[in-house]
């Protein structure tokens, strides 16, 4: 089945994330349609990371990103509270808000939704939809931690930015595309890599 996923940027360090999970998603088969929302921090954020101007529109952002016009991506502003992704009634599968910062998750947490992202992702709480926070904060204070266990206690997957090493990465691309499978793996997309950790059976007796 395809399925229509909201990606959420926030104004968190990390936009190279958001950049290879959008290649990812224009690329799946099993994606028809991707719902973006990009924050006025994030906007900053990607300019600084990935040298994209933060005076271009979200359409011509995306292609910087990706390389190419996108395809399936339909860009949604931030502050547009009445977009379709606004309302549950809307058919969303999954969402990942990918990086999301710190104060994101605090106002998630709260329930106090001041944009459209904070609003899409509330939806997907309320829902019971698959929600992929993606936190890229350290260290974490114990407002941040208890503010990701409310989170988690209202259904949402806490999987934050924290890159394995298992598969022997070659470069930072690397590295960053195989946790952005992981994020796949929540988001309940299949993809090319392989995630699981088989074990070693060197170490076996």
């Amino acid at each position: 089945m395809v399925k229509s996923i909201t990606v959420g940027i926030s104004g968190a360090s990390g936009a190279v994330y958001a950049q290879r999970l959008l290649m990812q998603l224009e690329e799946s088969s099993e994606v028809r349609q991707i719902n973006l929302v990009v924050s006025g921090p994030a906007r900053r954020v990607i300019s600084d990371e990935l040298d994209i101007s933060p005076t271009s529109s979200v359409e011509d952002m995306v292609a910087e990103m990706i390389g190419r016009p996108p395809i399936k991506t339909i860009a949604f502003h931030a502050g547009d509270i009445g977009a379709a992704i606004a309302s549950g009634s809307y058919p969303v599968d999954a969402m990942a808000i990918i990086p999301c910062s710190a104060s994101t998750i605090g106002v998630l947490a709260s329930g106090s939704c001041r944009n459209l992202l904070h609003r899409a992702a509330d939806v997907c709480l309320k829902e019971n939809r698959r929600l992929v926070i993606v936190p890229r904060e350290t260290p974490l204070s114990t407002i941040h931690l208890e503010n990701m266990l409310k989170l988690r206690q209202a259904g949402a997957m806490i999987v934050p930015a924290m890159p394995a090493f298992y598969h022997r990465p070659q470069d930072i691309i690397s590295l960053v595309d195989h946790f952005v499978y992981r994020v796949m793996d929540h988001l309940g997309l299949a993809h090319s890599e392989e995630t699981v950790w088989h074990g070693d059976v060197s170490h076996t007796l």
